[in-house]
């Protein structure tokens, strides 16, 4: 069963730059460690769904960052890099990712599978918000991107399930957040148990909703 989960940006600014998230990373990541779980699993999303290796390799070369992470040939998505950096070495069960585009029930069957195991398991999700919330935002700017950013945000603070189960992934689509998939995955991975949430950071930089938070059965 789930017994912690962390939920930090996929961002790689998060890596070098962006110090207080990347300490709010870091603290939502140890409460999960403290939970003691059997087995460490990284969720992302990524343009496929597929799964990989924990000692699986990536590296940030692409956006012009020398960081690399893994043995071997990189080979893993921007999200499931960004998480094996803050995971400081630390080598994870697995790393799975969900498709952006992948529908609510194949998300939460996805968790279902994941956080139904008879052993003691925890995720490390990796997801961001709207990409609209300013002008200077990546996606145009949607005056409904901060109420759905905030609704998420909310969620992840109150260890809220059924809100990230209910999130609407054509209204996700349209608002550039690409962390609703993954977001999804963790809902199915609670399975309709209570968690505590609690929110370690929550910033729009540039226009993106960015947020760390960590829950605890």
């Amino acid at each position: 069963m789930l017994v912690a989960a962390a939920v930090c940006p996929s961002t790689p600014l998060v890596v070098l730059g962006m110090p207080e998230l990347r300490t709010a990373c870091r603290s939502a990541i140890a409460a999960v460690r403290e939970a003691r779980p059997d087995t460490l699993i990284v969720v992302g999303g990524a343009e496929a769904t597929r799964s990989y290796e924990g000692s699986a390799a990536g590296t940030l070369r692409p956006w012009g960052l020398d960081r690399t992470v893994g043995q071997g040939e990189p080979v893993l998505p921007l999200s499931l890099t960004v998480a094996r950096l803050l995971l400081s070495g630390e080598e994870p069960a697995s790393l799975h990712t969900v498709a952006f585009d992948a529908t609510t029930a194949g998300c939460l069957a996805l968790g279902e599978s994941l956080g139904g195991r008879g052993e003691r398991v925890a995720l490390l999700v990796m997801a961001d918000g709207s990409a609209c919330l300013s002008p200077r935002a990546p996606g145009k700017h949607d005056e409904a991107a901060g109420p759905y950013n905030e609704m998420i945000v909310k969620a992840v603070g109150g260890g809220d399930a059924a809100a990230l189960a209910g999130l609407d992934a054509a209204e996700a689509d349209r608002l550039w957040v690409s962390g609703r998939a993954a977001l999804q995955v963790l809902a199915g991975a609670a399975g309709g148990r209570a968690y505590q949430g609690r929110l370690l950071a929550a910033a729009a930089p540039y226009g993106v909703g960015y947020l760390a938070g960590a829950w605890l059965a």
